[in-house]
């Protein structure tokens, strides 16, 4: 009798393995290569355990069971790795809110679990996931810069509206907002929240998400609904690109829903092409 292959919680002397891993697609594995860059590979440290798949020390896949769960998986192997990580997902329970990452890993362990966790509210199959190495190709809005922590209170209406528009549910649903306050606020202290924000108004906003040495997500991408049809998004997102190649690393990327065409064509003006795909199931 054939034993499905088992996923194991990684631990700190696991960080090579998994660094290794992540550096195969930068981009793709940005989020997760962040996170093991500031905190390692133990679960104490990361706040949440690590799933690795793979025969002896090499791995051929990882799996962040947080907030999110975020699977990352070499070609080939993301079937074998869905059924260890779907097992372990099962006796664990649903805790996330999303399952998010990579297309290739997300769709067989979603395809696992959707028996068991689903219906789902939403489910993304196709968000292209795009990046820019070099300047953008429209000028630069001057007036997008970091938010200061003086102007957390404008930038927050925002962030909730962008966040509602996004994922179809408020996030001050959980815990009256304030970790999603706490979240925003982070960002801004960090330097990785932008905005250009006039007399008390957000036109423009959008965060880097996720960082690590190679490259950096944007995410978060809000134009006031006032001032769309301008142009605003691409010349903001512009900004947002030199700041962070200037600031955070050398490539930026970001992932977007196949069916939000004028977000796709103002990422096409910027300079953005494309070099996967991306995922989401929303709980």
């Amino acid at each position: 009798m054939l034993r499905t292959p088992t996923a194991r919680v990684l631990d700190d002397g696991d960080e090579r393995a998994v660094a290794r891993l992540l550096a195969t697609d930068p981009v793709a594995a940005c989020v997760l290569a962040g996170r093991v860059e500031s905190a390692g590979t133990g679960a104490a440290a990361l706040g949440a355990p690590l799933w690795g798949f793979g025969a002896g020390s090499t791995l051929d896949a990882v799996c962040l069971a947080g907030a999110n769960l975020i699977p990352f998986a070499l070609p080939g192997a993301e079937r074998a790795s869905a059924a260890a990580f779907a097992e372990r997902a099962r006796r664990a329970g649903r805790r996330c809110s999303t399952i998010v990452g990579p297309a290739p890993a997300v769709a067989p362990l979603w395809e696992l679990l959707a028996p068991v966790w689903g219906p789902a509210r939403d489910h993304r199959p196709r968000q292209p996931l795009l990046a820019i190495d070099g300047p953008p190709a429209v000028p630069a809005e001057p007036r997008v810069h970091p938010v200061r922590p003086d102007q957390l209170e404008t930038l927050l209406p925002a962030a909730v509206a962008m966040f509602t528009e996004e994922v179809g549910v408020s996030p001050l649903r959980v815990d009256g907002g304030a970790g999603y306050r706490a979240r925003v606020a982070e960002l801004v202290r960090a330097g990785q929240s932008l905005a250009w924000i006039e007399q008390g108004e957000v036109i423009f906003k959008a965060e880097i998400g996720a960082v690590s040495r190679a490259a950096c997500q944007v995410q978060g991408v809000w134009v006031n609904p006032a001032f769309r049809g301008r142009g605003i998004g691409a010349a903001g997102t512009a900004a947002v690109v030199e700041y962070a190649r200037a600031s955070i690393a050398p490539v930026v990327s970001l992932y977007v829903n196949d069916f939000n065409a004028p977000a796709r064509a103002a990422y096409r003006r910027v300079g953005f092409r494309d070099v996967g795909q991306y995922a989401s199931v929303l709980f």
